[in-house]
Formats: C-alpha cells, structure tokens, sequence
C-alpha cells in the first residue's frame, strides 16, 4: 500500500509578489518564505502573514528549519517602524511576529519584540498580535516583557516529543519549552498557544503524551501537522499521516481538554492563527482546514 504523501497546492504568484514587494521596500521577511511555507499565499490572502525579525539567521540548527545558521546582525532599532509600516500596507489584519533564535543578544531579543509591538499599536492600532516566540533560554525577565507588552496571544512551539527534541532540536530543551508555555499561561491574560510537526520518528503514544505535557503546561490552543523535509540536508521524513490521522489526534486533543485545535497535514503553527480560537469549533472552519490539505 502507497503512503499517504500530501500535495502541496502552488502559490498565486501574483499575490505573493505583491507581498514580496511590499517586504522589500521595508527591507524585512517573513517566515513564510524563509519557511517555503506551503500556504503562504492563502494566509496572504485572508490578511494575516508571520513576519520575522531580528535577522534571517538563528544562533540555532534545528534538523528541520530551513532557516539558515550563524550569527546574526546587532538589532536594527528602525526594523519596529518598518514593520509596523509594512503591516499597514498589506493591510494585515491579523500579525505574527516570530524570530529566529538570538542566543547572542543579552537579551535574546526579547526587547525587540516589545518594540514591535508598540509600532504596531501606533501605526494600526485595530491589527491583533500574536507573538510566536523562541524560548529566550528561559531567561525570566525576558519571559516578562513578552508577557507585558501588550500582544493578543502568546505562543511558543514544542515542536516534537520528548525523545526526539535532543535530536530536532539540540540547542533546545523539551522541558524549558513546557515552563516557558507555563510561564505564559500563568501570568499572560490572552490564549497561549503551541505547535507540534509529525513525521520526525514519534510513536503515537508519544504524541498523546506530548499534548497532555503542554495542556498541563496550560497551554489551551494547539496546531498538529506533518513534518516535510525543506532541503535534503534536513531530518528525512519518517512517517506521512493520512487526513484521517489528523481528524482523530483533533479529536483526542478536545477530549485532553483543549479550547481550540488546528490538525491536518499541512497545518503550520500560524496557520488560520486569526481563526483558531474564534470559529474553531465551526464547520466552515474545520472543513477548510482539512479541504486545504
């Protein structure tokens, strides 16, 4: 029996050029294309993108990212109003702001984030922020300006099971991880979000055990999809799960006791981000969840 492999739809042009266009005249990115994300013209379309600051190059070598490594520039104290005047110009109405890793900054670039936020409120003040952070090495008073600058929802990734993370991601740390998502949820007002990749080599119990970790961790919004390998250099894909697999771990995640849940092949942690939450629970939105993959 052939493995279920997922097809990738191909990118309006058109609609990512003018993206691409518009992210050039303000000199910034988005990890939508550093990603090679599959349904970045989609989230475009819908007014919602993940842009990325701090540089296109993390401290980091998780085996999955396609993002390249090494050590990036000082932050550049004028990225806040480029992105702020970026997101006016798209006219986002719902914004993530990632980063790579910046393990080299003594503040892991925590304050930046801060900024950036503040930029945004000034410029467009009606835009929801989500901030998808790295784990800032656990470093407490980083953890809190994240948790008071103001975003709309919080979130931070595991990205694998337990036995795994030392392999995926080796500078990284499964349970750091779990008590920033703690962190978050104890102190944040707003939903704290996380994200899990299959494919990597987890057994299924692993996965349950994984969801219940970062429900514990107070986590409450989760997205599942498949791992693809972006270049031949990064970790082989292990497993394909059919569209069914997704639709059953959904089902398992709400019995766990989650409030929103995103899970099919090519769901990435932003993906439907300004829906999740909202109309999850709505038919419109779960079919097109799973008619987008």
């Amino acid at each position: 029996m052939t493995p279920y492999k997922p097809k990738v739809k191909a990118p309006d042009p058109m609609l990512v050029g003018k993206t691409q266009s518009v992210l050039h005249t303000h000199a910034l990115t988005t990890v939508c294309e550093e990603s090679a994300c599959p349904n970045r013209s989609e989230c475009y379309e819908r007014g919602t993108a993940t842009l990325m600051i701090l540089g296109d190059t993390c401290t980091r070598a998780c085996r999955f990212c396609n993002v390249k490594t090494g050590r990036g520039e000082p932050p550049d104290p004028t990225e806040p109003t480029r992105v702020a005047a970026a997101v006016k110009a798209l006219g986002l109405r719902y914004a993530v702001i990632t980063s790579v890793d910046r393990d080299d900054l003594d503040d892991y670039g925590s304050e930046q984030f801060v900024a950036v936020v503040e930029a945004i409120r000034e410029a467009a003040p009606e835009v929801k922020i989500e901030l998808l952070t790295p784990d800032f090495r656990g470093e407490r008073t980083a953890l809190e300006r994240i948790v008071a600058c103001g975003a709309d929802k919080l979130a931070h990734n595991e990205e694998t099971v337990r036995r795994l993370s030392p392999t995926i991601r080796p500078q990284s740390d499964y349970d750091r991880s779990l008590e920033v998502l703690r962190y978050y949820a104890a102190h944040f007002d707003g939903p704290v979000k996380s994200s899990l990749m299959l494919g990597l080599g987890e057994e299924d119990d692993e996965i349950i055990e994984t969801m219940k970790d970062l429900y514990d961790a107070g986590v409450r919004e989760l997205t599942i999809g498949q791992y693809l390998q972006p270049t031949p250099r990064h970790h082989p894909v292990q497993r394909y799960y059919p569209p069914e697999f997704f639709e059953i771990l959904r089902e398992k995640a709400r019995k766990i006791g989650f409030d929103a849940v995103a899970s099919g092949v090519l769901v990435r942690s932003s993906y439907y981000a300004e829906r999740l939450g909202q109309e999850e629970e709505s038919s419109e939105f779960s079919t097109a969840v799973q008619q987008d993959l």
